[in-house]
């Protein structure tokens, strides 16, 4: 990038007749609230990348699922209730 260019695209003329545009676009009321809405944006994104770097991501193994067939899942409901006598088993 070439010293005194923006991005690497617009250098000081370029740079004054877009912002020359934007003048125009938008009026000089309305550019002040748009920059400082950007700004705003800027700080509330940076705000939640930053809390989410504090906050590890949850993951999740196959070993945190588990899959059992109607039958298998009768059958330890029976051997729970031959454990626990006095109880009835939910349903």
């Amino acid at each position: 990038m070439a010293p005194g260019t923006v991005l690497g695209i617009l250098e000081g003329p370029d740079l004054l007749i877009v912002l020359a545009l934007a003048l125009l676009l938008f009026g000089g009321t309305k550019l002040p609230q748009l920059a400082r809405s950007l700004g705003q944006a800027k700080k509330e994104f940076q705000a939640g990348v930053d809390s989410e770097d504090d906050k590890p991501a949850p993951t999740s193994t196959a070993s945190d699922t588990v899959t059992i067939s109607r039958e298998e899942l009768e059958a330890l409901k029976a051997k729970a209730a031959e454990q626990t006598p006095d109880k009835p088993a939910k349903t």
